[in-house]
């Protein structure tokens, strides 16, 4: 499906950053930061243009291939990893910072990728997520097709045990990411730190 949907022309989430990613900004440290299921590579370009050193991972080769080419018009580099994250090892105390941008998976991948990014935080790394929550399969502008697929604050605070969150909340917002994300949505967000 990814594969599929990348190979058109257009960005389809478009080359813009995601909002609550560009409104944090300046609490995400400028050192390595790995972006979870980073598609055409929007959010890892905007980071990696903000100094930091980004390692972007997504199961669609043709996404990330696009992810290249928007770094390469945007003067910098990212380095890109073709990999399902059921088994892509984060490895311990490797990272300044781990996003999770829309990177919707199954409960039980989830909660696995989730425990491992906590071990994956360096001491002062920020954790930060922006995903869709149930209530958002009301509105239909963008996101999984099944509430289990999507995300929500209390159980996002038990899998991320460990961060202390400094923004968390589920909220409605406007959306216009590319053609697929667009309109009035349900998120949480979350950004946390690793004592």
């Amino acid at each position: 499906m990814w594969n599929e949907r990348y190979s058109q022309p257009e960005y389809a989430f478009g080359k813009q950053p995601n909002d609550f990613l560009v409104q944090v900004i300046q609490q995400i440290p400028t050192g390595r930061v790995l972006c979870l299921a980073d598609g055409e590579g929007r959010n890892g370009v905007y980071l990696a243009q903000q100094g930091c050193q980004v390692t972007a991972v997504d199961a669609s080769p043709v996404g990330l291939e696009k992810a290249r080419k928007l770094a390469a018009e945007r003067s910098v580099t990212i380095e890109t990893v073709v990999a399902d994250l059921a088994e892509f090892p984060i490895q311990p105390d490797s990272w300044d910072a781990i996003v999770s941008i829309f990177c919707h998976l199954p409960p039980t991948i989830r909660a696995h990728v989730h425990r491992q990014a906590v071990a994956g935080l360096r001491s002062g790394g920020v954790f930060v997520l922006e995903a869709y929550t149930p209530r958002q399969l009301a509105f239909k502008t963008g996101g999984p097709p099944t509430a289990e697929l999507t995300m929500e604050l209390a159980t996002l605070q038990q899998e991320l045990d460990g961060l202390k969150f400094n923004h968390a909340q589920e909220l409605e917002r406007e959306i216009q990411e590319g053609l697929f994300h667009q309109g009035h949505s349900a998120v949480v967000q979350v950004l946390a730190v690793k004592a």
